[in-house]
């Protein structure tokens, strides 16, 4: 069985392995792979892996000997997936990888934005503490999560972790969720997601892309929020209007915006998040942890095993 993986770097840069795949068949591993060569990449393939290179209706129709596609990411919304279970082809995803790693992310951002860790190492650099006529040196304001109060849309695996942890941390928890609120641990309150906008002085993104979700946080929303509150988006980029966030850490509506995910993926030069310097973005990496990638070759090599012995897992086709 012939398996092409046609973009590999993300996921293995050169710090893991590709045997395992090796040993289920005749691998080729591709480091990205431009649209326009697709077709001759994956011409013969039976398994086609892929994190972001699109697979539509009209590459899978023009693929006949293709059985499976494997998706190297929990989202799985660069495959046709309609067209694929309509030709018989089974598409799976990588779920819960990077629950840890996206939690960890969510609060560096948190705790880069209220302790100013960035900053205060720069300012550092340039002299400022060491010209200081007192032992300590502060030019911001520095609050204590205890006490403030986290707003969470969607407790998912990710959701449900940042809520724990912001009870360790002596925050109050609110969460916009389906799940029934007799469910919930102690000490996360349902509520809905306008709730949230009126209490929340952290409002976190951890739901899905749908629809409905879909530049959740715009102009609207942001005006119902507390002035000052900060926005946390280590989920999809698109939960967001980014203009709309620029112009509210212009204001002041928010005091910050933490994420690791935009609505371009790499971002355009003129990305109006760039520019603002309470928008602390990081460059799509909270799942890139070394373990959370372990994680996602593990299951990976899972997946296409079980499709072989005819007992697929994961399929979400």
């Amino acid at each position: 069985m012939k398996i092409v993986v046609l973009d590999g770097y993300g996921l293995n840069p050169g710090d893991l392995s590709w045997d395992s795949l090796t040993e289920l068949g005749e691998l080729v591993v591709y480091d990205r792979t431009a649209p326009e060569d697709i077709l001759k990449r994956a011409a013969d393939a039976e398994v086609i892996l892929t994190n972001k290179v699109v697979i539509s209706a009209d590459i899978i129709k023009e693929l006949p000997n293709l059985k499976y596609v494997g998706v190297l990411a929990t989202g799985y919304n660069v495959v046709d997936v309609e067209a694929a279970r309509e030709l018989g082809v089974v598409v799976t995803n990588i779920p819960a990888y990077s629950t840890d790693s996206v939690v960890q992310m969510t609060f560096a951002h948190i705790l880069n934005i209220t302790n100013r860790v960035a900053h205060y190492a720069r300012e550092n650099r340039e002299g400022k503490w060491s010209g200081n006529k007192d032992f300590c040196y502060w030019d911001t304001p520095l609050p204590e999560l205890s006490g403030l109060t986290l707003g969470i849309v969607g407790l998912g695996n990710i959701g449900m972790k940042v809520a724990r942890i912001a009870r360790m941390f002596g925050m109050e928890v609110y969460a916009a969720t389906s799940k029934d609120s007799s469910s919930l641990p102690e000490g996360i309150q349902k509520t809905t997601f306008k709730g949230l906008l009126g209490v929340c002085d952290i409002l976190s993104l951890h739901c899905p892309l749908t629809p409905a979700t879909k530049e959740l946080v715009n102009k609207e929303t942001i005006g119902m929020m507390r002035r000052g509150s900060v926005v946390i988006n280590t989920g999809r980029g698109p939960l967001v209007n980014e203009y709309d966030v620029a112009e509210a850490l212009k204001s002041g509506q928010l005091s910050a915006y933490g994420a690791d995910v935009l609505c371009q993926e790499p971002p355009t030069a003129d990305n109006p998040l760039l520019k603002q310097p309470n928008a602390f973005v990081t460059p799509h990496v909270a799942w890139a942890t070394l373990d959370a990638r372990k994680r996602l070759m593990d299951i990976c090599v899972g997946n296409v095993k079980a499709f072989m012995e005819g007992k697929p897992v994961n399929v979400v086709s």
